[in-house]
């Protein structure tokens, strides 16, 4: 382990802790740690730091860090923003390991609280000591006391050591997720807030945290991402122990971007990149607390189902019909049931009841409280079912809710496999809760629990596979040499050809008869664009045309691109002459280095309409073929792959082999290469192969950076009517 890993253990976990800034007032910043430190059990050792003080709430006080009598694991700052910088300096002087700033007015104010931000993570940095905050809310760790916090929260709702973990760059979220999480039962041993994130990120709390063996679930709360790689490695991490790891990752929107940037200063990302780092490497994204919060106990049961198969029991006609529908909606399928367990499930209840799936029971549990126990006890024997949701809306009086509860736990127990229960009223809800059911107000929040549940284990398996995929190696690529942003489209096809790419036949050529030669080696209608390294765009500036065809066309399209570069005033690299290809379909597939996440990898629609109409996916490498195929069934148009109305199906191998080609080049040149443009890919029928009609490749600056924001999802290079 090394330096600073045992630091932020430290900080997780400290044997001794100073408060620097401590106070009297239990409700201040500085009061409200010392009160929870002996409040929560506490058995470490506390130094209350106060020059104007000699005891802080009943406990010797120290004027300095300076005078301690030993070197704290963890200093606790909290005196005002003018004095932090000194603090800290004086608790990297004593040697001490981490420290929590609670104290705002840094990065999130704007240019000068960045500047004094900077300056105190400097001055930490240079000591070896890890740096929590600024405007941080602290960290918790219930297991042991050390609740390095001032959230009220943990006053209003007692804490009770449990296995899920909290780690947030938002206080308020934090303490949030805390409260609802408390509400519904389920314990949390770490609440971890990281604040502006001068050092320490939640990607490394997030890591930290999973190797603690207590856990079983990690819900982090992020506004910016500036460390992808520990980001997967606590994915990796979790993973490796079965943990699951929910993300909610603010800042999808303009307006959400903005105020995050007010909030922690947080740098955004882009956010489809963001989802597709997270689909990469199986984290959950949530939309909102509530889906965190619902899932929770679903998740801390450790049962996993096989599949996505749904039983459906319920006392209600109508509850039976809306689970069916709402299923329907999310894509679980009503599992099939035999007819044997038909049968036996049918002579356990009243001839009027419905035993096929959904099964109604109607009013067999008010006559027979052991009716449904049957009913389950005929559903054990069946493999047809991996998930099961007990509906009952109608649970009052006459219904022994004590036995009902039994029956289903009983059922759950012995057969393994994933049960919700749905009932309305806390008090109908009560005997199955507590008997360790998994249950919901709602037959509409439990579908969607078991739906995201479901889902989160098949993206794991997913991203396992894909972790485990051999790499595609391949020599890097020789880009000629030269400073220009851009490789000519000339140079791009030659370079990618080279890389096995199949590039639509072409000739560069400098004069008409040149191209007029080309024309008549090709033998059919032509495309004529205009070569320039300067000139990445060429339809805006009308110098590409389509279906040229006879010696006068071929002349006539030759000059007007000689003339128009020339008009440009830029550097003439010649035209290119290409044979028109033919297809099925117009793809376009992207590359681009992103600046944190690294390669990111697009396909999408083609055609003149990608633009007004955009319909893409993106991925983040290493993936393989299977996984290339997955993503180009999520496109709207991938159902015209498989052929309708009697066509014949499209080359998807081919499609998939050039994704998986890509992304092996974007890895394995990104020092060089900035992003990778083919546009169009012309898809033929199965078997076909595709056409490149066009590429373009951007060069990687000295600095790392891209000439420009390229991004081919949403600024399409060229033209798309090949």
């Amino acid at each position: 382990m090394n330096h600073q890993a045992i630091a932020l253990g430290a900080a997780l976990d400290p044997a001794s802790i100073a408060i620097v800034g401590a106070s009297d007032n239990k409700n201040k910043v500085g009061g409200r740690p010392l009160d929870y430190l002996k409040r929560f059990g506490y058995a470490g050792r506390v130094y209350p730091v106060n020059p104007s003080r000699s005891v802080v709430q009943g406990q010797p006080c120290f004027p300095d860090i300076a005078t301690l009598p030993e070197v704290p694991d963890l200093a606790i700052v909290a005196v005002a923003g003018s004095a932090v910088l000194e603090a800290v300096q004086a608790c990297a002087s004593k040697g001490i390991r981490a420290a929590i700033i609670l104290s705002s007015g840094f990065g999130e104010t704007g240019d000068l609280g960045r500047r004094q931000q900077a300056e105190i993570a400097e001055a930490a940095a240079a000591a070896g000591m890890r740096l929590i905050g600024p405007n941080s809310q602290g960290l918790a760790n219930f297991s042991s006391g050390a609740v390095a916090n001032f959230s009220t929260m943990f006053t209003q709702l007692p804490p009770q050591d449990g296995p899920v973990a909290i780690v947030s760059q938002s206080g308020a979220t934090s303490a949030a997720l805390y409260t609802l999480l408390r509400l519904n039962g389920v314990g949390v041993r770490y609440v971890l807030a990281t604040g502006n994130e001068a050092d320490v990120t939640v990607s490394e709390l997030a890591l930290a945290v999973a190797a603690d063996p207590a856990i079983k679930l990690i819900v982090v709360y992020a506004e910016s991402l500036r460390d992808a790689d520990m980001l997967a490695r606590a994915a990796a991490a979790a993973k490796d122990r079965g943990i699951p790891l929910l993300m909610l990752k603010a800042g999808r929107s303009a307006a959400g971007a903005a105020a995050a940037a007010s909030h922690t200063g947080a740098l955004i990302n882009e956010d489809g990149v963001v989802d597709a780092f997270f689909q990469r490497h199986a984290i959950w994204r949530a939309t909102e607390l509530l889906d965190i919060v619902n899932i929770a106990p679903l998740y801390l049961k450790e049962i996993r189902p096989r599949g996505r198969n749904l039983v459906v029991v319920s006392n209600s006609g109508s509850s039976c019909v809306m689970c069916a529908d709402f299923a329907d909606g999310l894509g679980l399928p009503m599992a099939a049931l035999s007819a044997t367990t038909r049968g036996r499930a049918g002579r356990a209840l009243a001839s009027f009841a419905t035993c096929s799936n959904p099964i109604d029971v109607a009013t067999a549990l008010l006559g027979d409280s052991r009716a449904l126990g049957a009913v389950l006890q005929a559903l054990a024997d069946d493999e047809a079912g991996d998930l099961y949701l007990i509906s009952l809306p109608v649970a009052g009086d006459g219904y022994d809710l004590e036995q009902l509860a039994e029956d289903i736990a009983s059922f759950e127990k012995t057969t393994g496999r994933t049960v919700a229960v749905s009932a309305t009223t806390a008090a109908t809800q009560e005997p199955f809760r507590r008997r360790g059911l998994v249950t919901f107000g709602s037959e509409r929040q439990a579908l969607a629990a078991l739906d995201q549940f479901t889902r989160h284990l098949a993206l794991t398996a997913s991203a396992q596979a894909q972790a485990q995929a051999p790499a595609h190696q391949r020599r890097p690529l020789l880009l000629p040499p030269g400073t220009s942003a851009f490789l000519s489209e000339a140079q791009s096809m030659a370079v990618l050809a080279d890389a096995g790419l199949p590039m639509a036949a072409h000739q560069v050529c400098f004069d008409a008869d040149q191209a007029v030669s080309a024309w008549r080696g090709m033998g059919a209608a032509v495309a004529i664009k205009a070569c320039s390294a300067e000139l990445p765009h060429k339809s805006e500036h009308g110098l590409v045309h389509l279906n040229v065809d006879g010696e006068a066309a071929v002349r006539r399209a030759f000059e007007a691109c000689r003339q128009g570069v020339q008009a440009l005033d830029i550097a003439w690299d010649g035209a290119i002459v290409a044979k028109m290809a033919r297809g099925r379909r117009e793809l376009a597939i992207g590359g681009k280095m992103d600046p944190v996440f690294g390669p990111v990898i697009m396909v999408s629609d083609g055609g003149k309409y990608i633009e007004a109409m955009p319909d893409f996916v993106l991925l983040i490498p290493p993936f393989d073929a299977a996984a290339a195929r997955a993503a180009i069934g999520a496109l709207r148009v991938a159902p015209l792959f498989a052929g309708v109305r009697g066509e014949p199906p499209m080359d998807v191998d081919a499609i998939c082999a050039a994704m998986v080609t890509v992304a092996s080049i974007m890895q394995q040149n990104a020092d060089t290469v900035a992003s990778i443009d083919l546009n169009p890919v012309i898809v033929g029928c199965a078997g076909d192969g595709i056409v490149i009609a066009d590429a373009l490749i951007e060069r990687r600056l000295p600095d790392g950076s891209a000439a420009h924001a390229f991004l081919p999802l949403n600024a399409v290079t060229e033209e798309v009517a090949q």
